[in-house]
């Protein structure tokens, strides 16, 4: 082989040998990292970045902020990242933003919330579950379970995907329910439910939308009222809550596998990145009802940060 050829060879083994570049990925998220649901999430996507080896961040604005939501997307846009992640909460208030980073020919994938609306905004698709029917199986699964009267606890209202399993929820349930709005303040939760109970003691079935703030306070209202003919349910996990299910002290979990939200969508760009690859449709994460048959298996990974 003359020196010309080997140069070539040579060059060509290293190119074949270099890793591609890596992918950036930045991730828009509306709820807080150290929310325990949301560290989940967080929790995937850098798993996903690490096997991967694309470079990824994820954002939020500091309390649910819609106009704070849209400036964090429109400055990701700003970066030319190799793909783009984010929750719809309010496709009003976000949709120009999303818009904005299509027509910029970023890749979207939208994740937790945002199903109904993803595609028309141009999202490649959607990672998350349907939070109504997720809550029209818990209403369902609750009112063959024997309740009665029902309360949705909500802490965050004007989440669209939070209003939607209330909405879900009591048409399941089929029984008159009523929505307790609160903050993300588990002592409030536990005041507003136990003053919900008091109020009312033909309310028997509670529903939360969040474990940890808002199913754990739930399952403690009930504890200091000595109401044991209440049912306690709680749409996603937290090793607490589910305690309180394999203890028989609450009903169910609704696990919509949230790690699996952040994770997919950043492999799924990772992916695009490289070679072009995307899933042809939207990949439903849940639900998955936990029950005391099964609560005890998922303590461990909950409280790892996984499920």
């Amino acid at each position: 082989m003359n020196k010309f050829l080997a140069t070539v060879a040579t060059a060509a083994a290293v190119a074949v040998a270099a890793p591609a570049m890596a992918a950036d990925i930045i991730v828009v998220a509306h709820g807080q990292a150290n929310d325990p649901f949301w560290s989940v999430v967080k929790n995937g996507v850098q798993k996903a970045g690490e096997d991967t080896g694309a470079n990824v961040e994820f954002r939020s604005p500091e309390t649910f902020d819609m106009v704070a939501m849209s400036q964090l997307i429109d400055a990701a846009v700003n970066q030319e990242p190799d793909g783009l992640v984010v929750s719809i909460p309010d496709a009003d208030a976000l949709g120009p933003s999303i818009e904005r980073a299509v027509a910029a020919g970023i890749p979207v994938i939208s994740m937790n919330s945002g199903s109904d609306v993803a595609k028309e905004l141009g999202a490649l698709l959607h990672v998350g579950q349907s939070e109504y029917d997720a809550g029209l199986a818990a209403g369902e699964r609750l009112a063959q379970m024997g309740g009665t009267k029902g309360i949705c606890v909500n802490q965050e209202v004007g989440n669209v995907s939070l209003d939607l399993r209330c909405e879900g929820f009591a048409a399941g349930f089929g029984q008159e329910v009523t929505v307790i709005p609160t903050q993300n303040d588990p002592a409030e939760v536990e005041s507003k439910v136990r003053a919900a109970l008091d109020s009312d003691p033909d309310v028997d079935t509670v529903l939360g939308l969040g474990a940890s703030l808002v199913g754990e306070p739930a399952v403690a209202a009930v504890k200091a009222l000595g109401r044991d003919d209440v049912l306690v349910a709680s749409f996603d996990l937290s090793a607490g809550f589910l305690q309180a299910v394999a203890d028989g002290d609450a009903a169910f979990a609704i696990d919509q596998q949230q790690f699996l939200q952040g994770y997919l969508p950043v492999a799924f760009l990772a992916l695009n990145a490289e070679f072009g690859l995307m899933p042809g449709g939207n990949v439903p994460s849940g639900p998955n009802l936990v029950t005391q048959d099964s609560a005890a298996q998922v303590i461990e990974l909950s409280a790892q940060g996984i499920r």
